[in-house]
């Protein structure tokens, strides 16, 4: 019997044979396809995670408040300019988990009405949406500060009501708001996660309970994150050294200000470009409700000069412990009667003088004496004083009729030169012979037998320095 030999094929999965198994180039040329799908899968995946632009922050505020300051001082130049009507600048925004960029606009409107008109060219009924608000008041004059925010608030109102926004997009825009403002949760120690920032997780807002809102909170609500920025803080000192200001003064007005942040659903901070105060916690806060950044800084009330209240922390009952330190206002008191304007002061000098030279000031002074006539000596003033202007001594008798100016008149000045030789010798004896000669000789006097005179006796003035030795006169001379 001859053997019969049988082949037997491989069988492939579709059931026919000749199947062959991939090769190593084949192999390669799929893990080639795989790695470039991955990486146009991440550039996906990183272009819908990319910063957003065209983020807007609107910045409101008196002359003078410092808001350009400000916003420079953030943007890490070391001066700015100050411009009128619009100002624009931006802040740069970079994500370090994400390795972008991306420029967030800053407009700065001027502090007088005349230019809200030109807000249109800043925010449009399309970048409401996008925009944060933030209201500068000075705190270097506290009485303007509530005035202050009352009217650019009021600006910001109408600018809103002009646009022309359906009324659905607008109450879409207050819904999300109050949600935020409602869901608001202080960071805990330690937590590196944003306190407000609430990932697409499924089920987390379903689960969340929103508290109630007071009375008084949300009921001016705009539709965007509105942030008052109290600036200058630094004047705290100067205001207690200056206007007598306590902690009664800066407890009413933290008080007023909160309860302002609470109608409009706004954040708190005190700055102070000075000092540097809380500069940095103003970018990262800015950049957080723009761009939702992490956040994790909580509210800071400790410092009076260095308030920092998030939207959402604060509440009525927060405020009131500011009132338990009021002793002379209560706290429904308005706030113009308590924080009054002081008077105004009128600066005598207002333009700094320069000192003059004072080699030249000495010259002139020396040409002005120079010109000056010689100052007259007493003996020479009293023969012109008459006898009613002569000053008599009090009580005593004297002679009724005696001419006050014949004894100095009869009296020759002696020349300095020669006051010690013979000649002036003479003239002294014959002065003094006159004046015994007249008082003996006077019908008025006692010893002539008569009556005693009433008339009060007449007062010489002797000039020591030109009789070079003391006066010695049967009258009461004055030396």
């Amino acid at each position: 019997m001859v053997p019969v030999l049988v082949e037997k094929k491989l069988l492939g999965p579709d059931g026919l044979g000749g199947a062959e198994l991939p090769s190593e180039e084949e192999q390669e040329q799929e893990q080639e396809q795989n790695l470039w799908s991955s990486i146009l899968r991440e550039v996906s995946t990183r272009s819908r995670s990319k910063l957003p632009s065209g983020k807007n922050v609107l910045v409101f505020g008196d002359d003078g408040s410092g808001k350009t300051t400000l916003m420079t001082k953030i943007q890490g130049a070391e001066h700015g300019k100050k411009g009128r009507g619009l100002e624009y600048l931006y802040l740069n925004i970079h994500d370090e988990d994400r390795d972008d960029h991306t420029r967030c606009n800053v407009w700065i409107l001027d502090g007088d009405l005349y230019h809200k008109g030109l807000l249109k060219f800043a925010v449009s009924a399309e970048s409401l949406q996008d925009t944060i608000a933030v209201f500068v008041a000075d705190m270097s004059r506290p009485w303007t500060v509530m005035e202050s925010l009352q009217k650019w608030a009021s600006v910001l109102q109408e600018h809103i009501d002009k646009m022309k926004i359906p009324p659905e997009e607008i109450r879409d825009m207050e819904r999300k708001f109050m949600r935020e403002f409602q869901e608001y949760v202080e960071p805990e120690e330690g937590y590196q996660g944003s306190p407000q920032r609430r990932g697409p997780s499924s089920g987390q807002e379903d689960e969340h309970i929103s508290l109630p809102l007071g009375e008084n909170v949300l009921t001016h609500n705009l539709g965007i994150p509105v942030l008052v920025v109290c600036t200058k803080c630094d004047a705290v000192s100067v205001l207690e050294k200056e206007h007598d200001y306590r902690e009664e003064h800066f407890d009413f007005i933290q008080s007023h200000i909160r309860k302002f942040c609470l109608r409009y659903g706004a954040a708190l901070i005190y700055t102070s470009v000075k000092e540097e105060k809380n500069l940095d916690l103003l970018y990262k806060y800015i950049v957080h409700k723009t761009y939702g950044f992490q956040f994790t800084t909580p509210a800071l009330v400790v410092e009076k000069d260095a308030v920092f209240i998030p939207a959402g922390w604060d509440n009525e009952n927060k405020i009131a412990i500011l009132h338990e330190n009021f002793m002379t206002v209560k706290p429904e008191d308005a706030y113009e009667d308590f924080i009054v304007k002081p008077p105004v002061r009128k600066l005598v000098h207002d333009k700094e003088l320069a000192a003059e030279d004072e080699q030249i000031f000495l010259m002139k002074q020396q040409s002005f004496l120079a010109k000056q006539p010689a100052t007259p000596t007493r003996a020479s003033e009293s023969p012109a004083r008459g006898p009613a202007g002569s000053p008599r001594t009090q009580g005593r008798a004297g002679p009724a009729n005696v001419p006050s100016a014949l004894p100095i008149t009869s009296v020759k000045k002696p020349d300095p030169n020669i006051k010690n030789n013979a000649a002036s010798e003479g003239v002294l004896a014959s002065f003094f012979n006159s004046l015994l000669s007249k008082k003996t000789g006077s019908p008025g006097s006692p010893g002539a037998g008569g009556v005693q005179s009433t008339a009060k006796k007449s007062v010489f003035y002797c000039d020591p320095t030109q009789l070079d030795f003391f006066c010695v006169c049967a009258y009461d001379c004055v030396v």
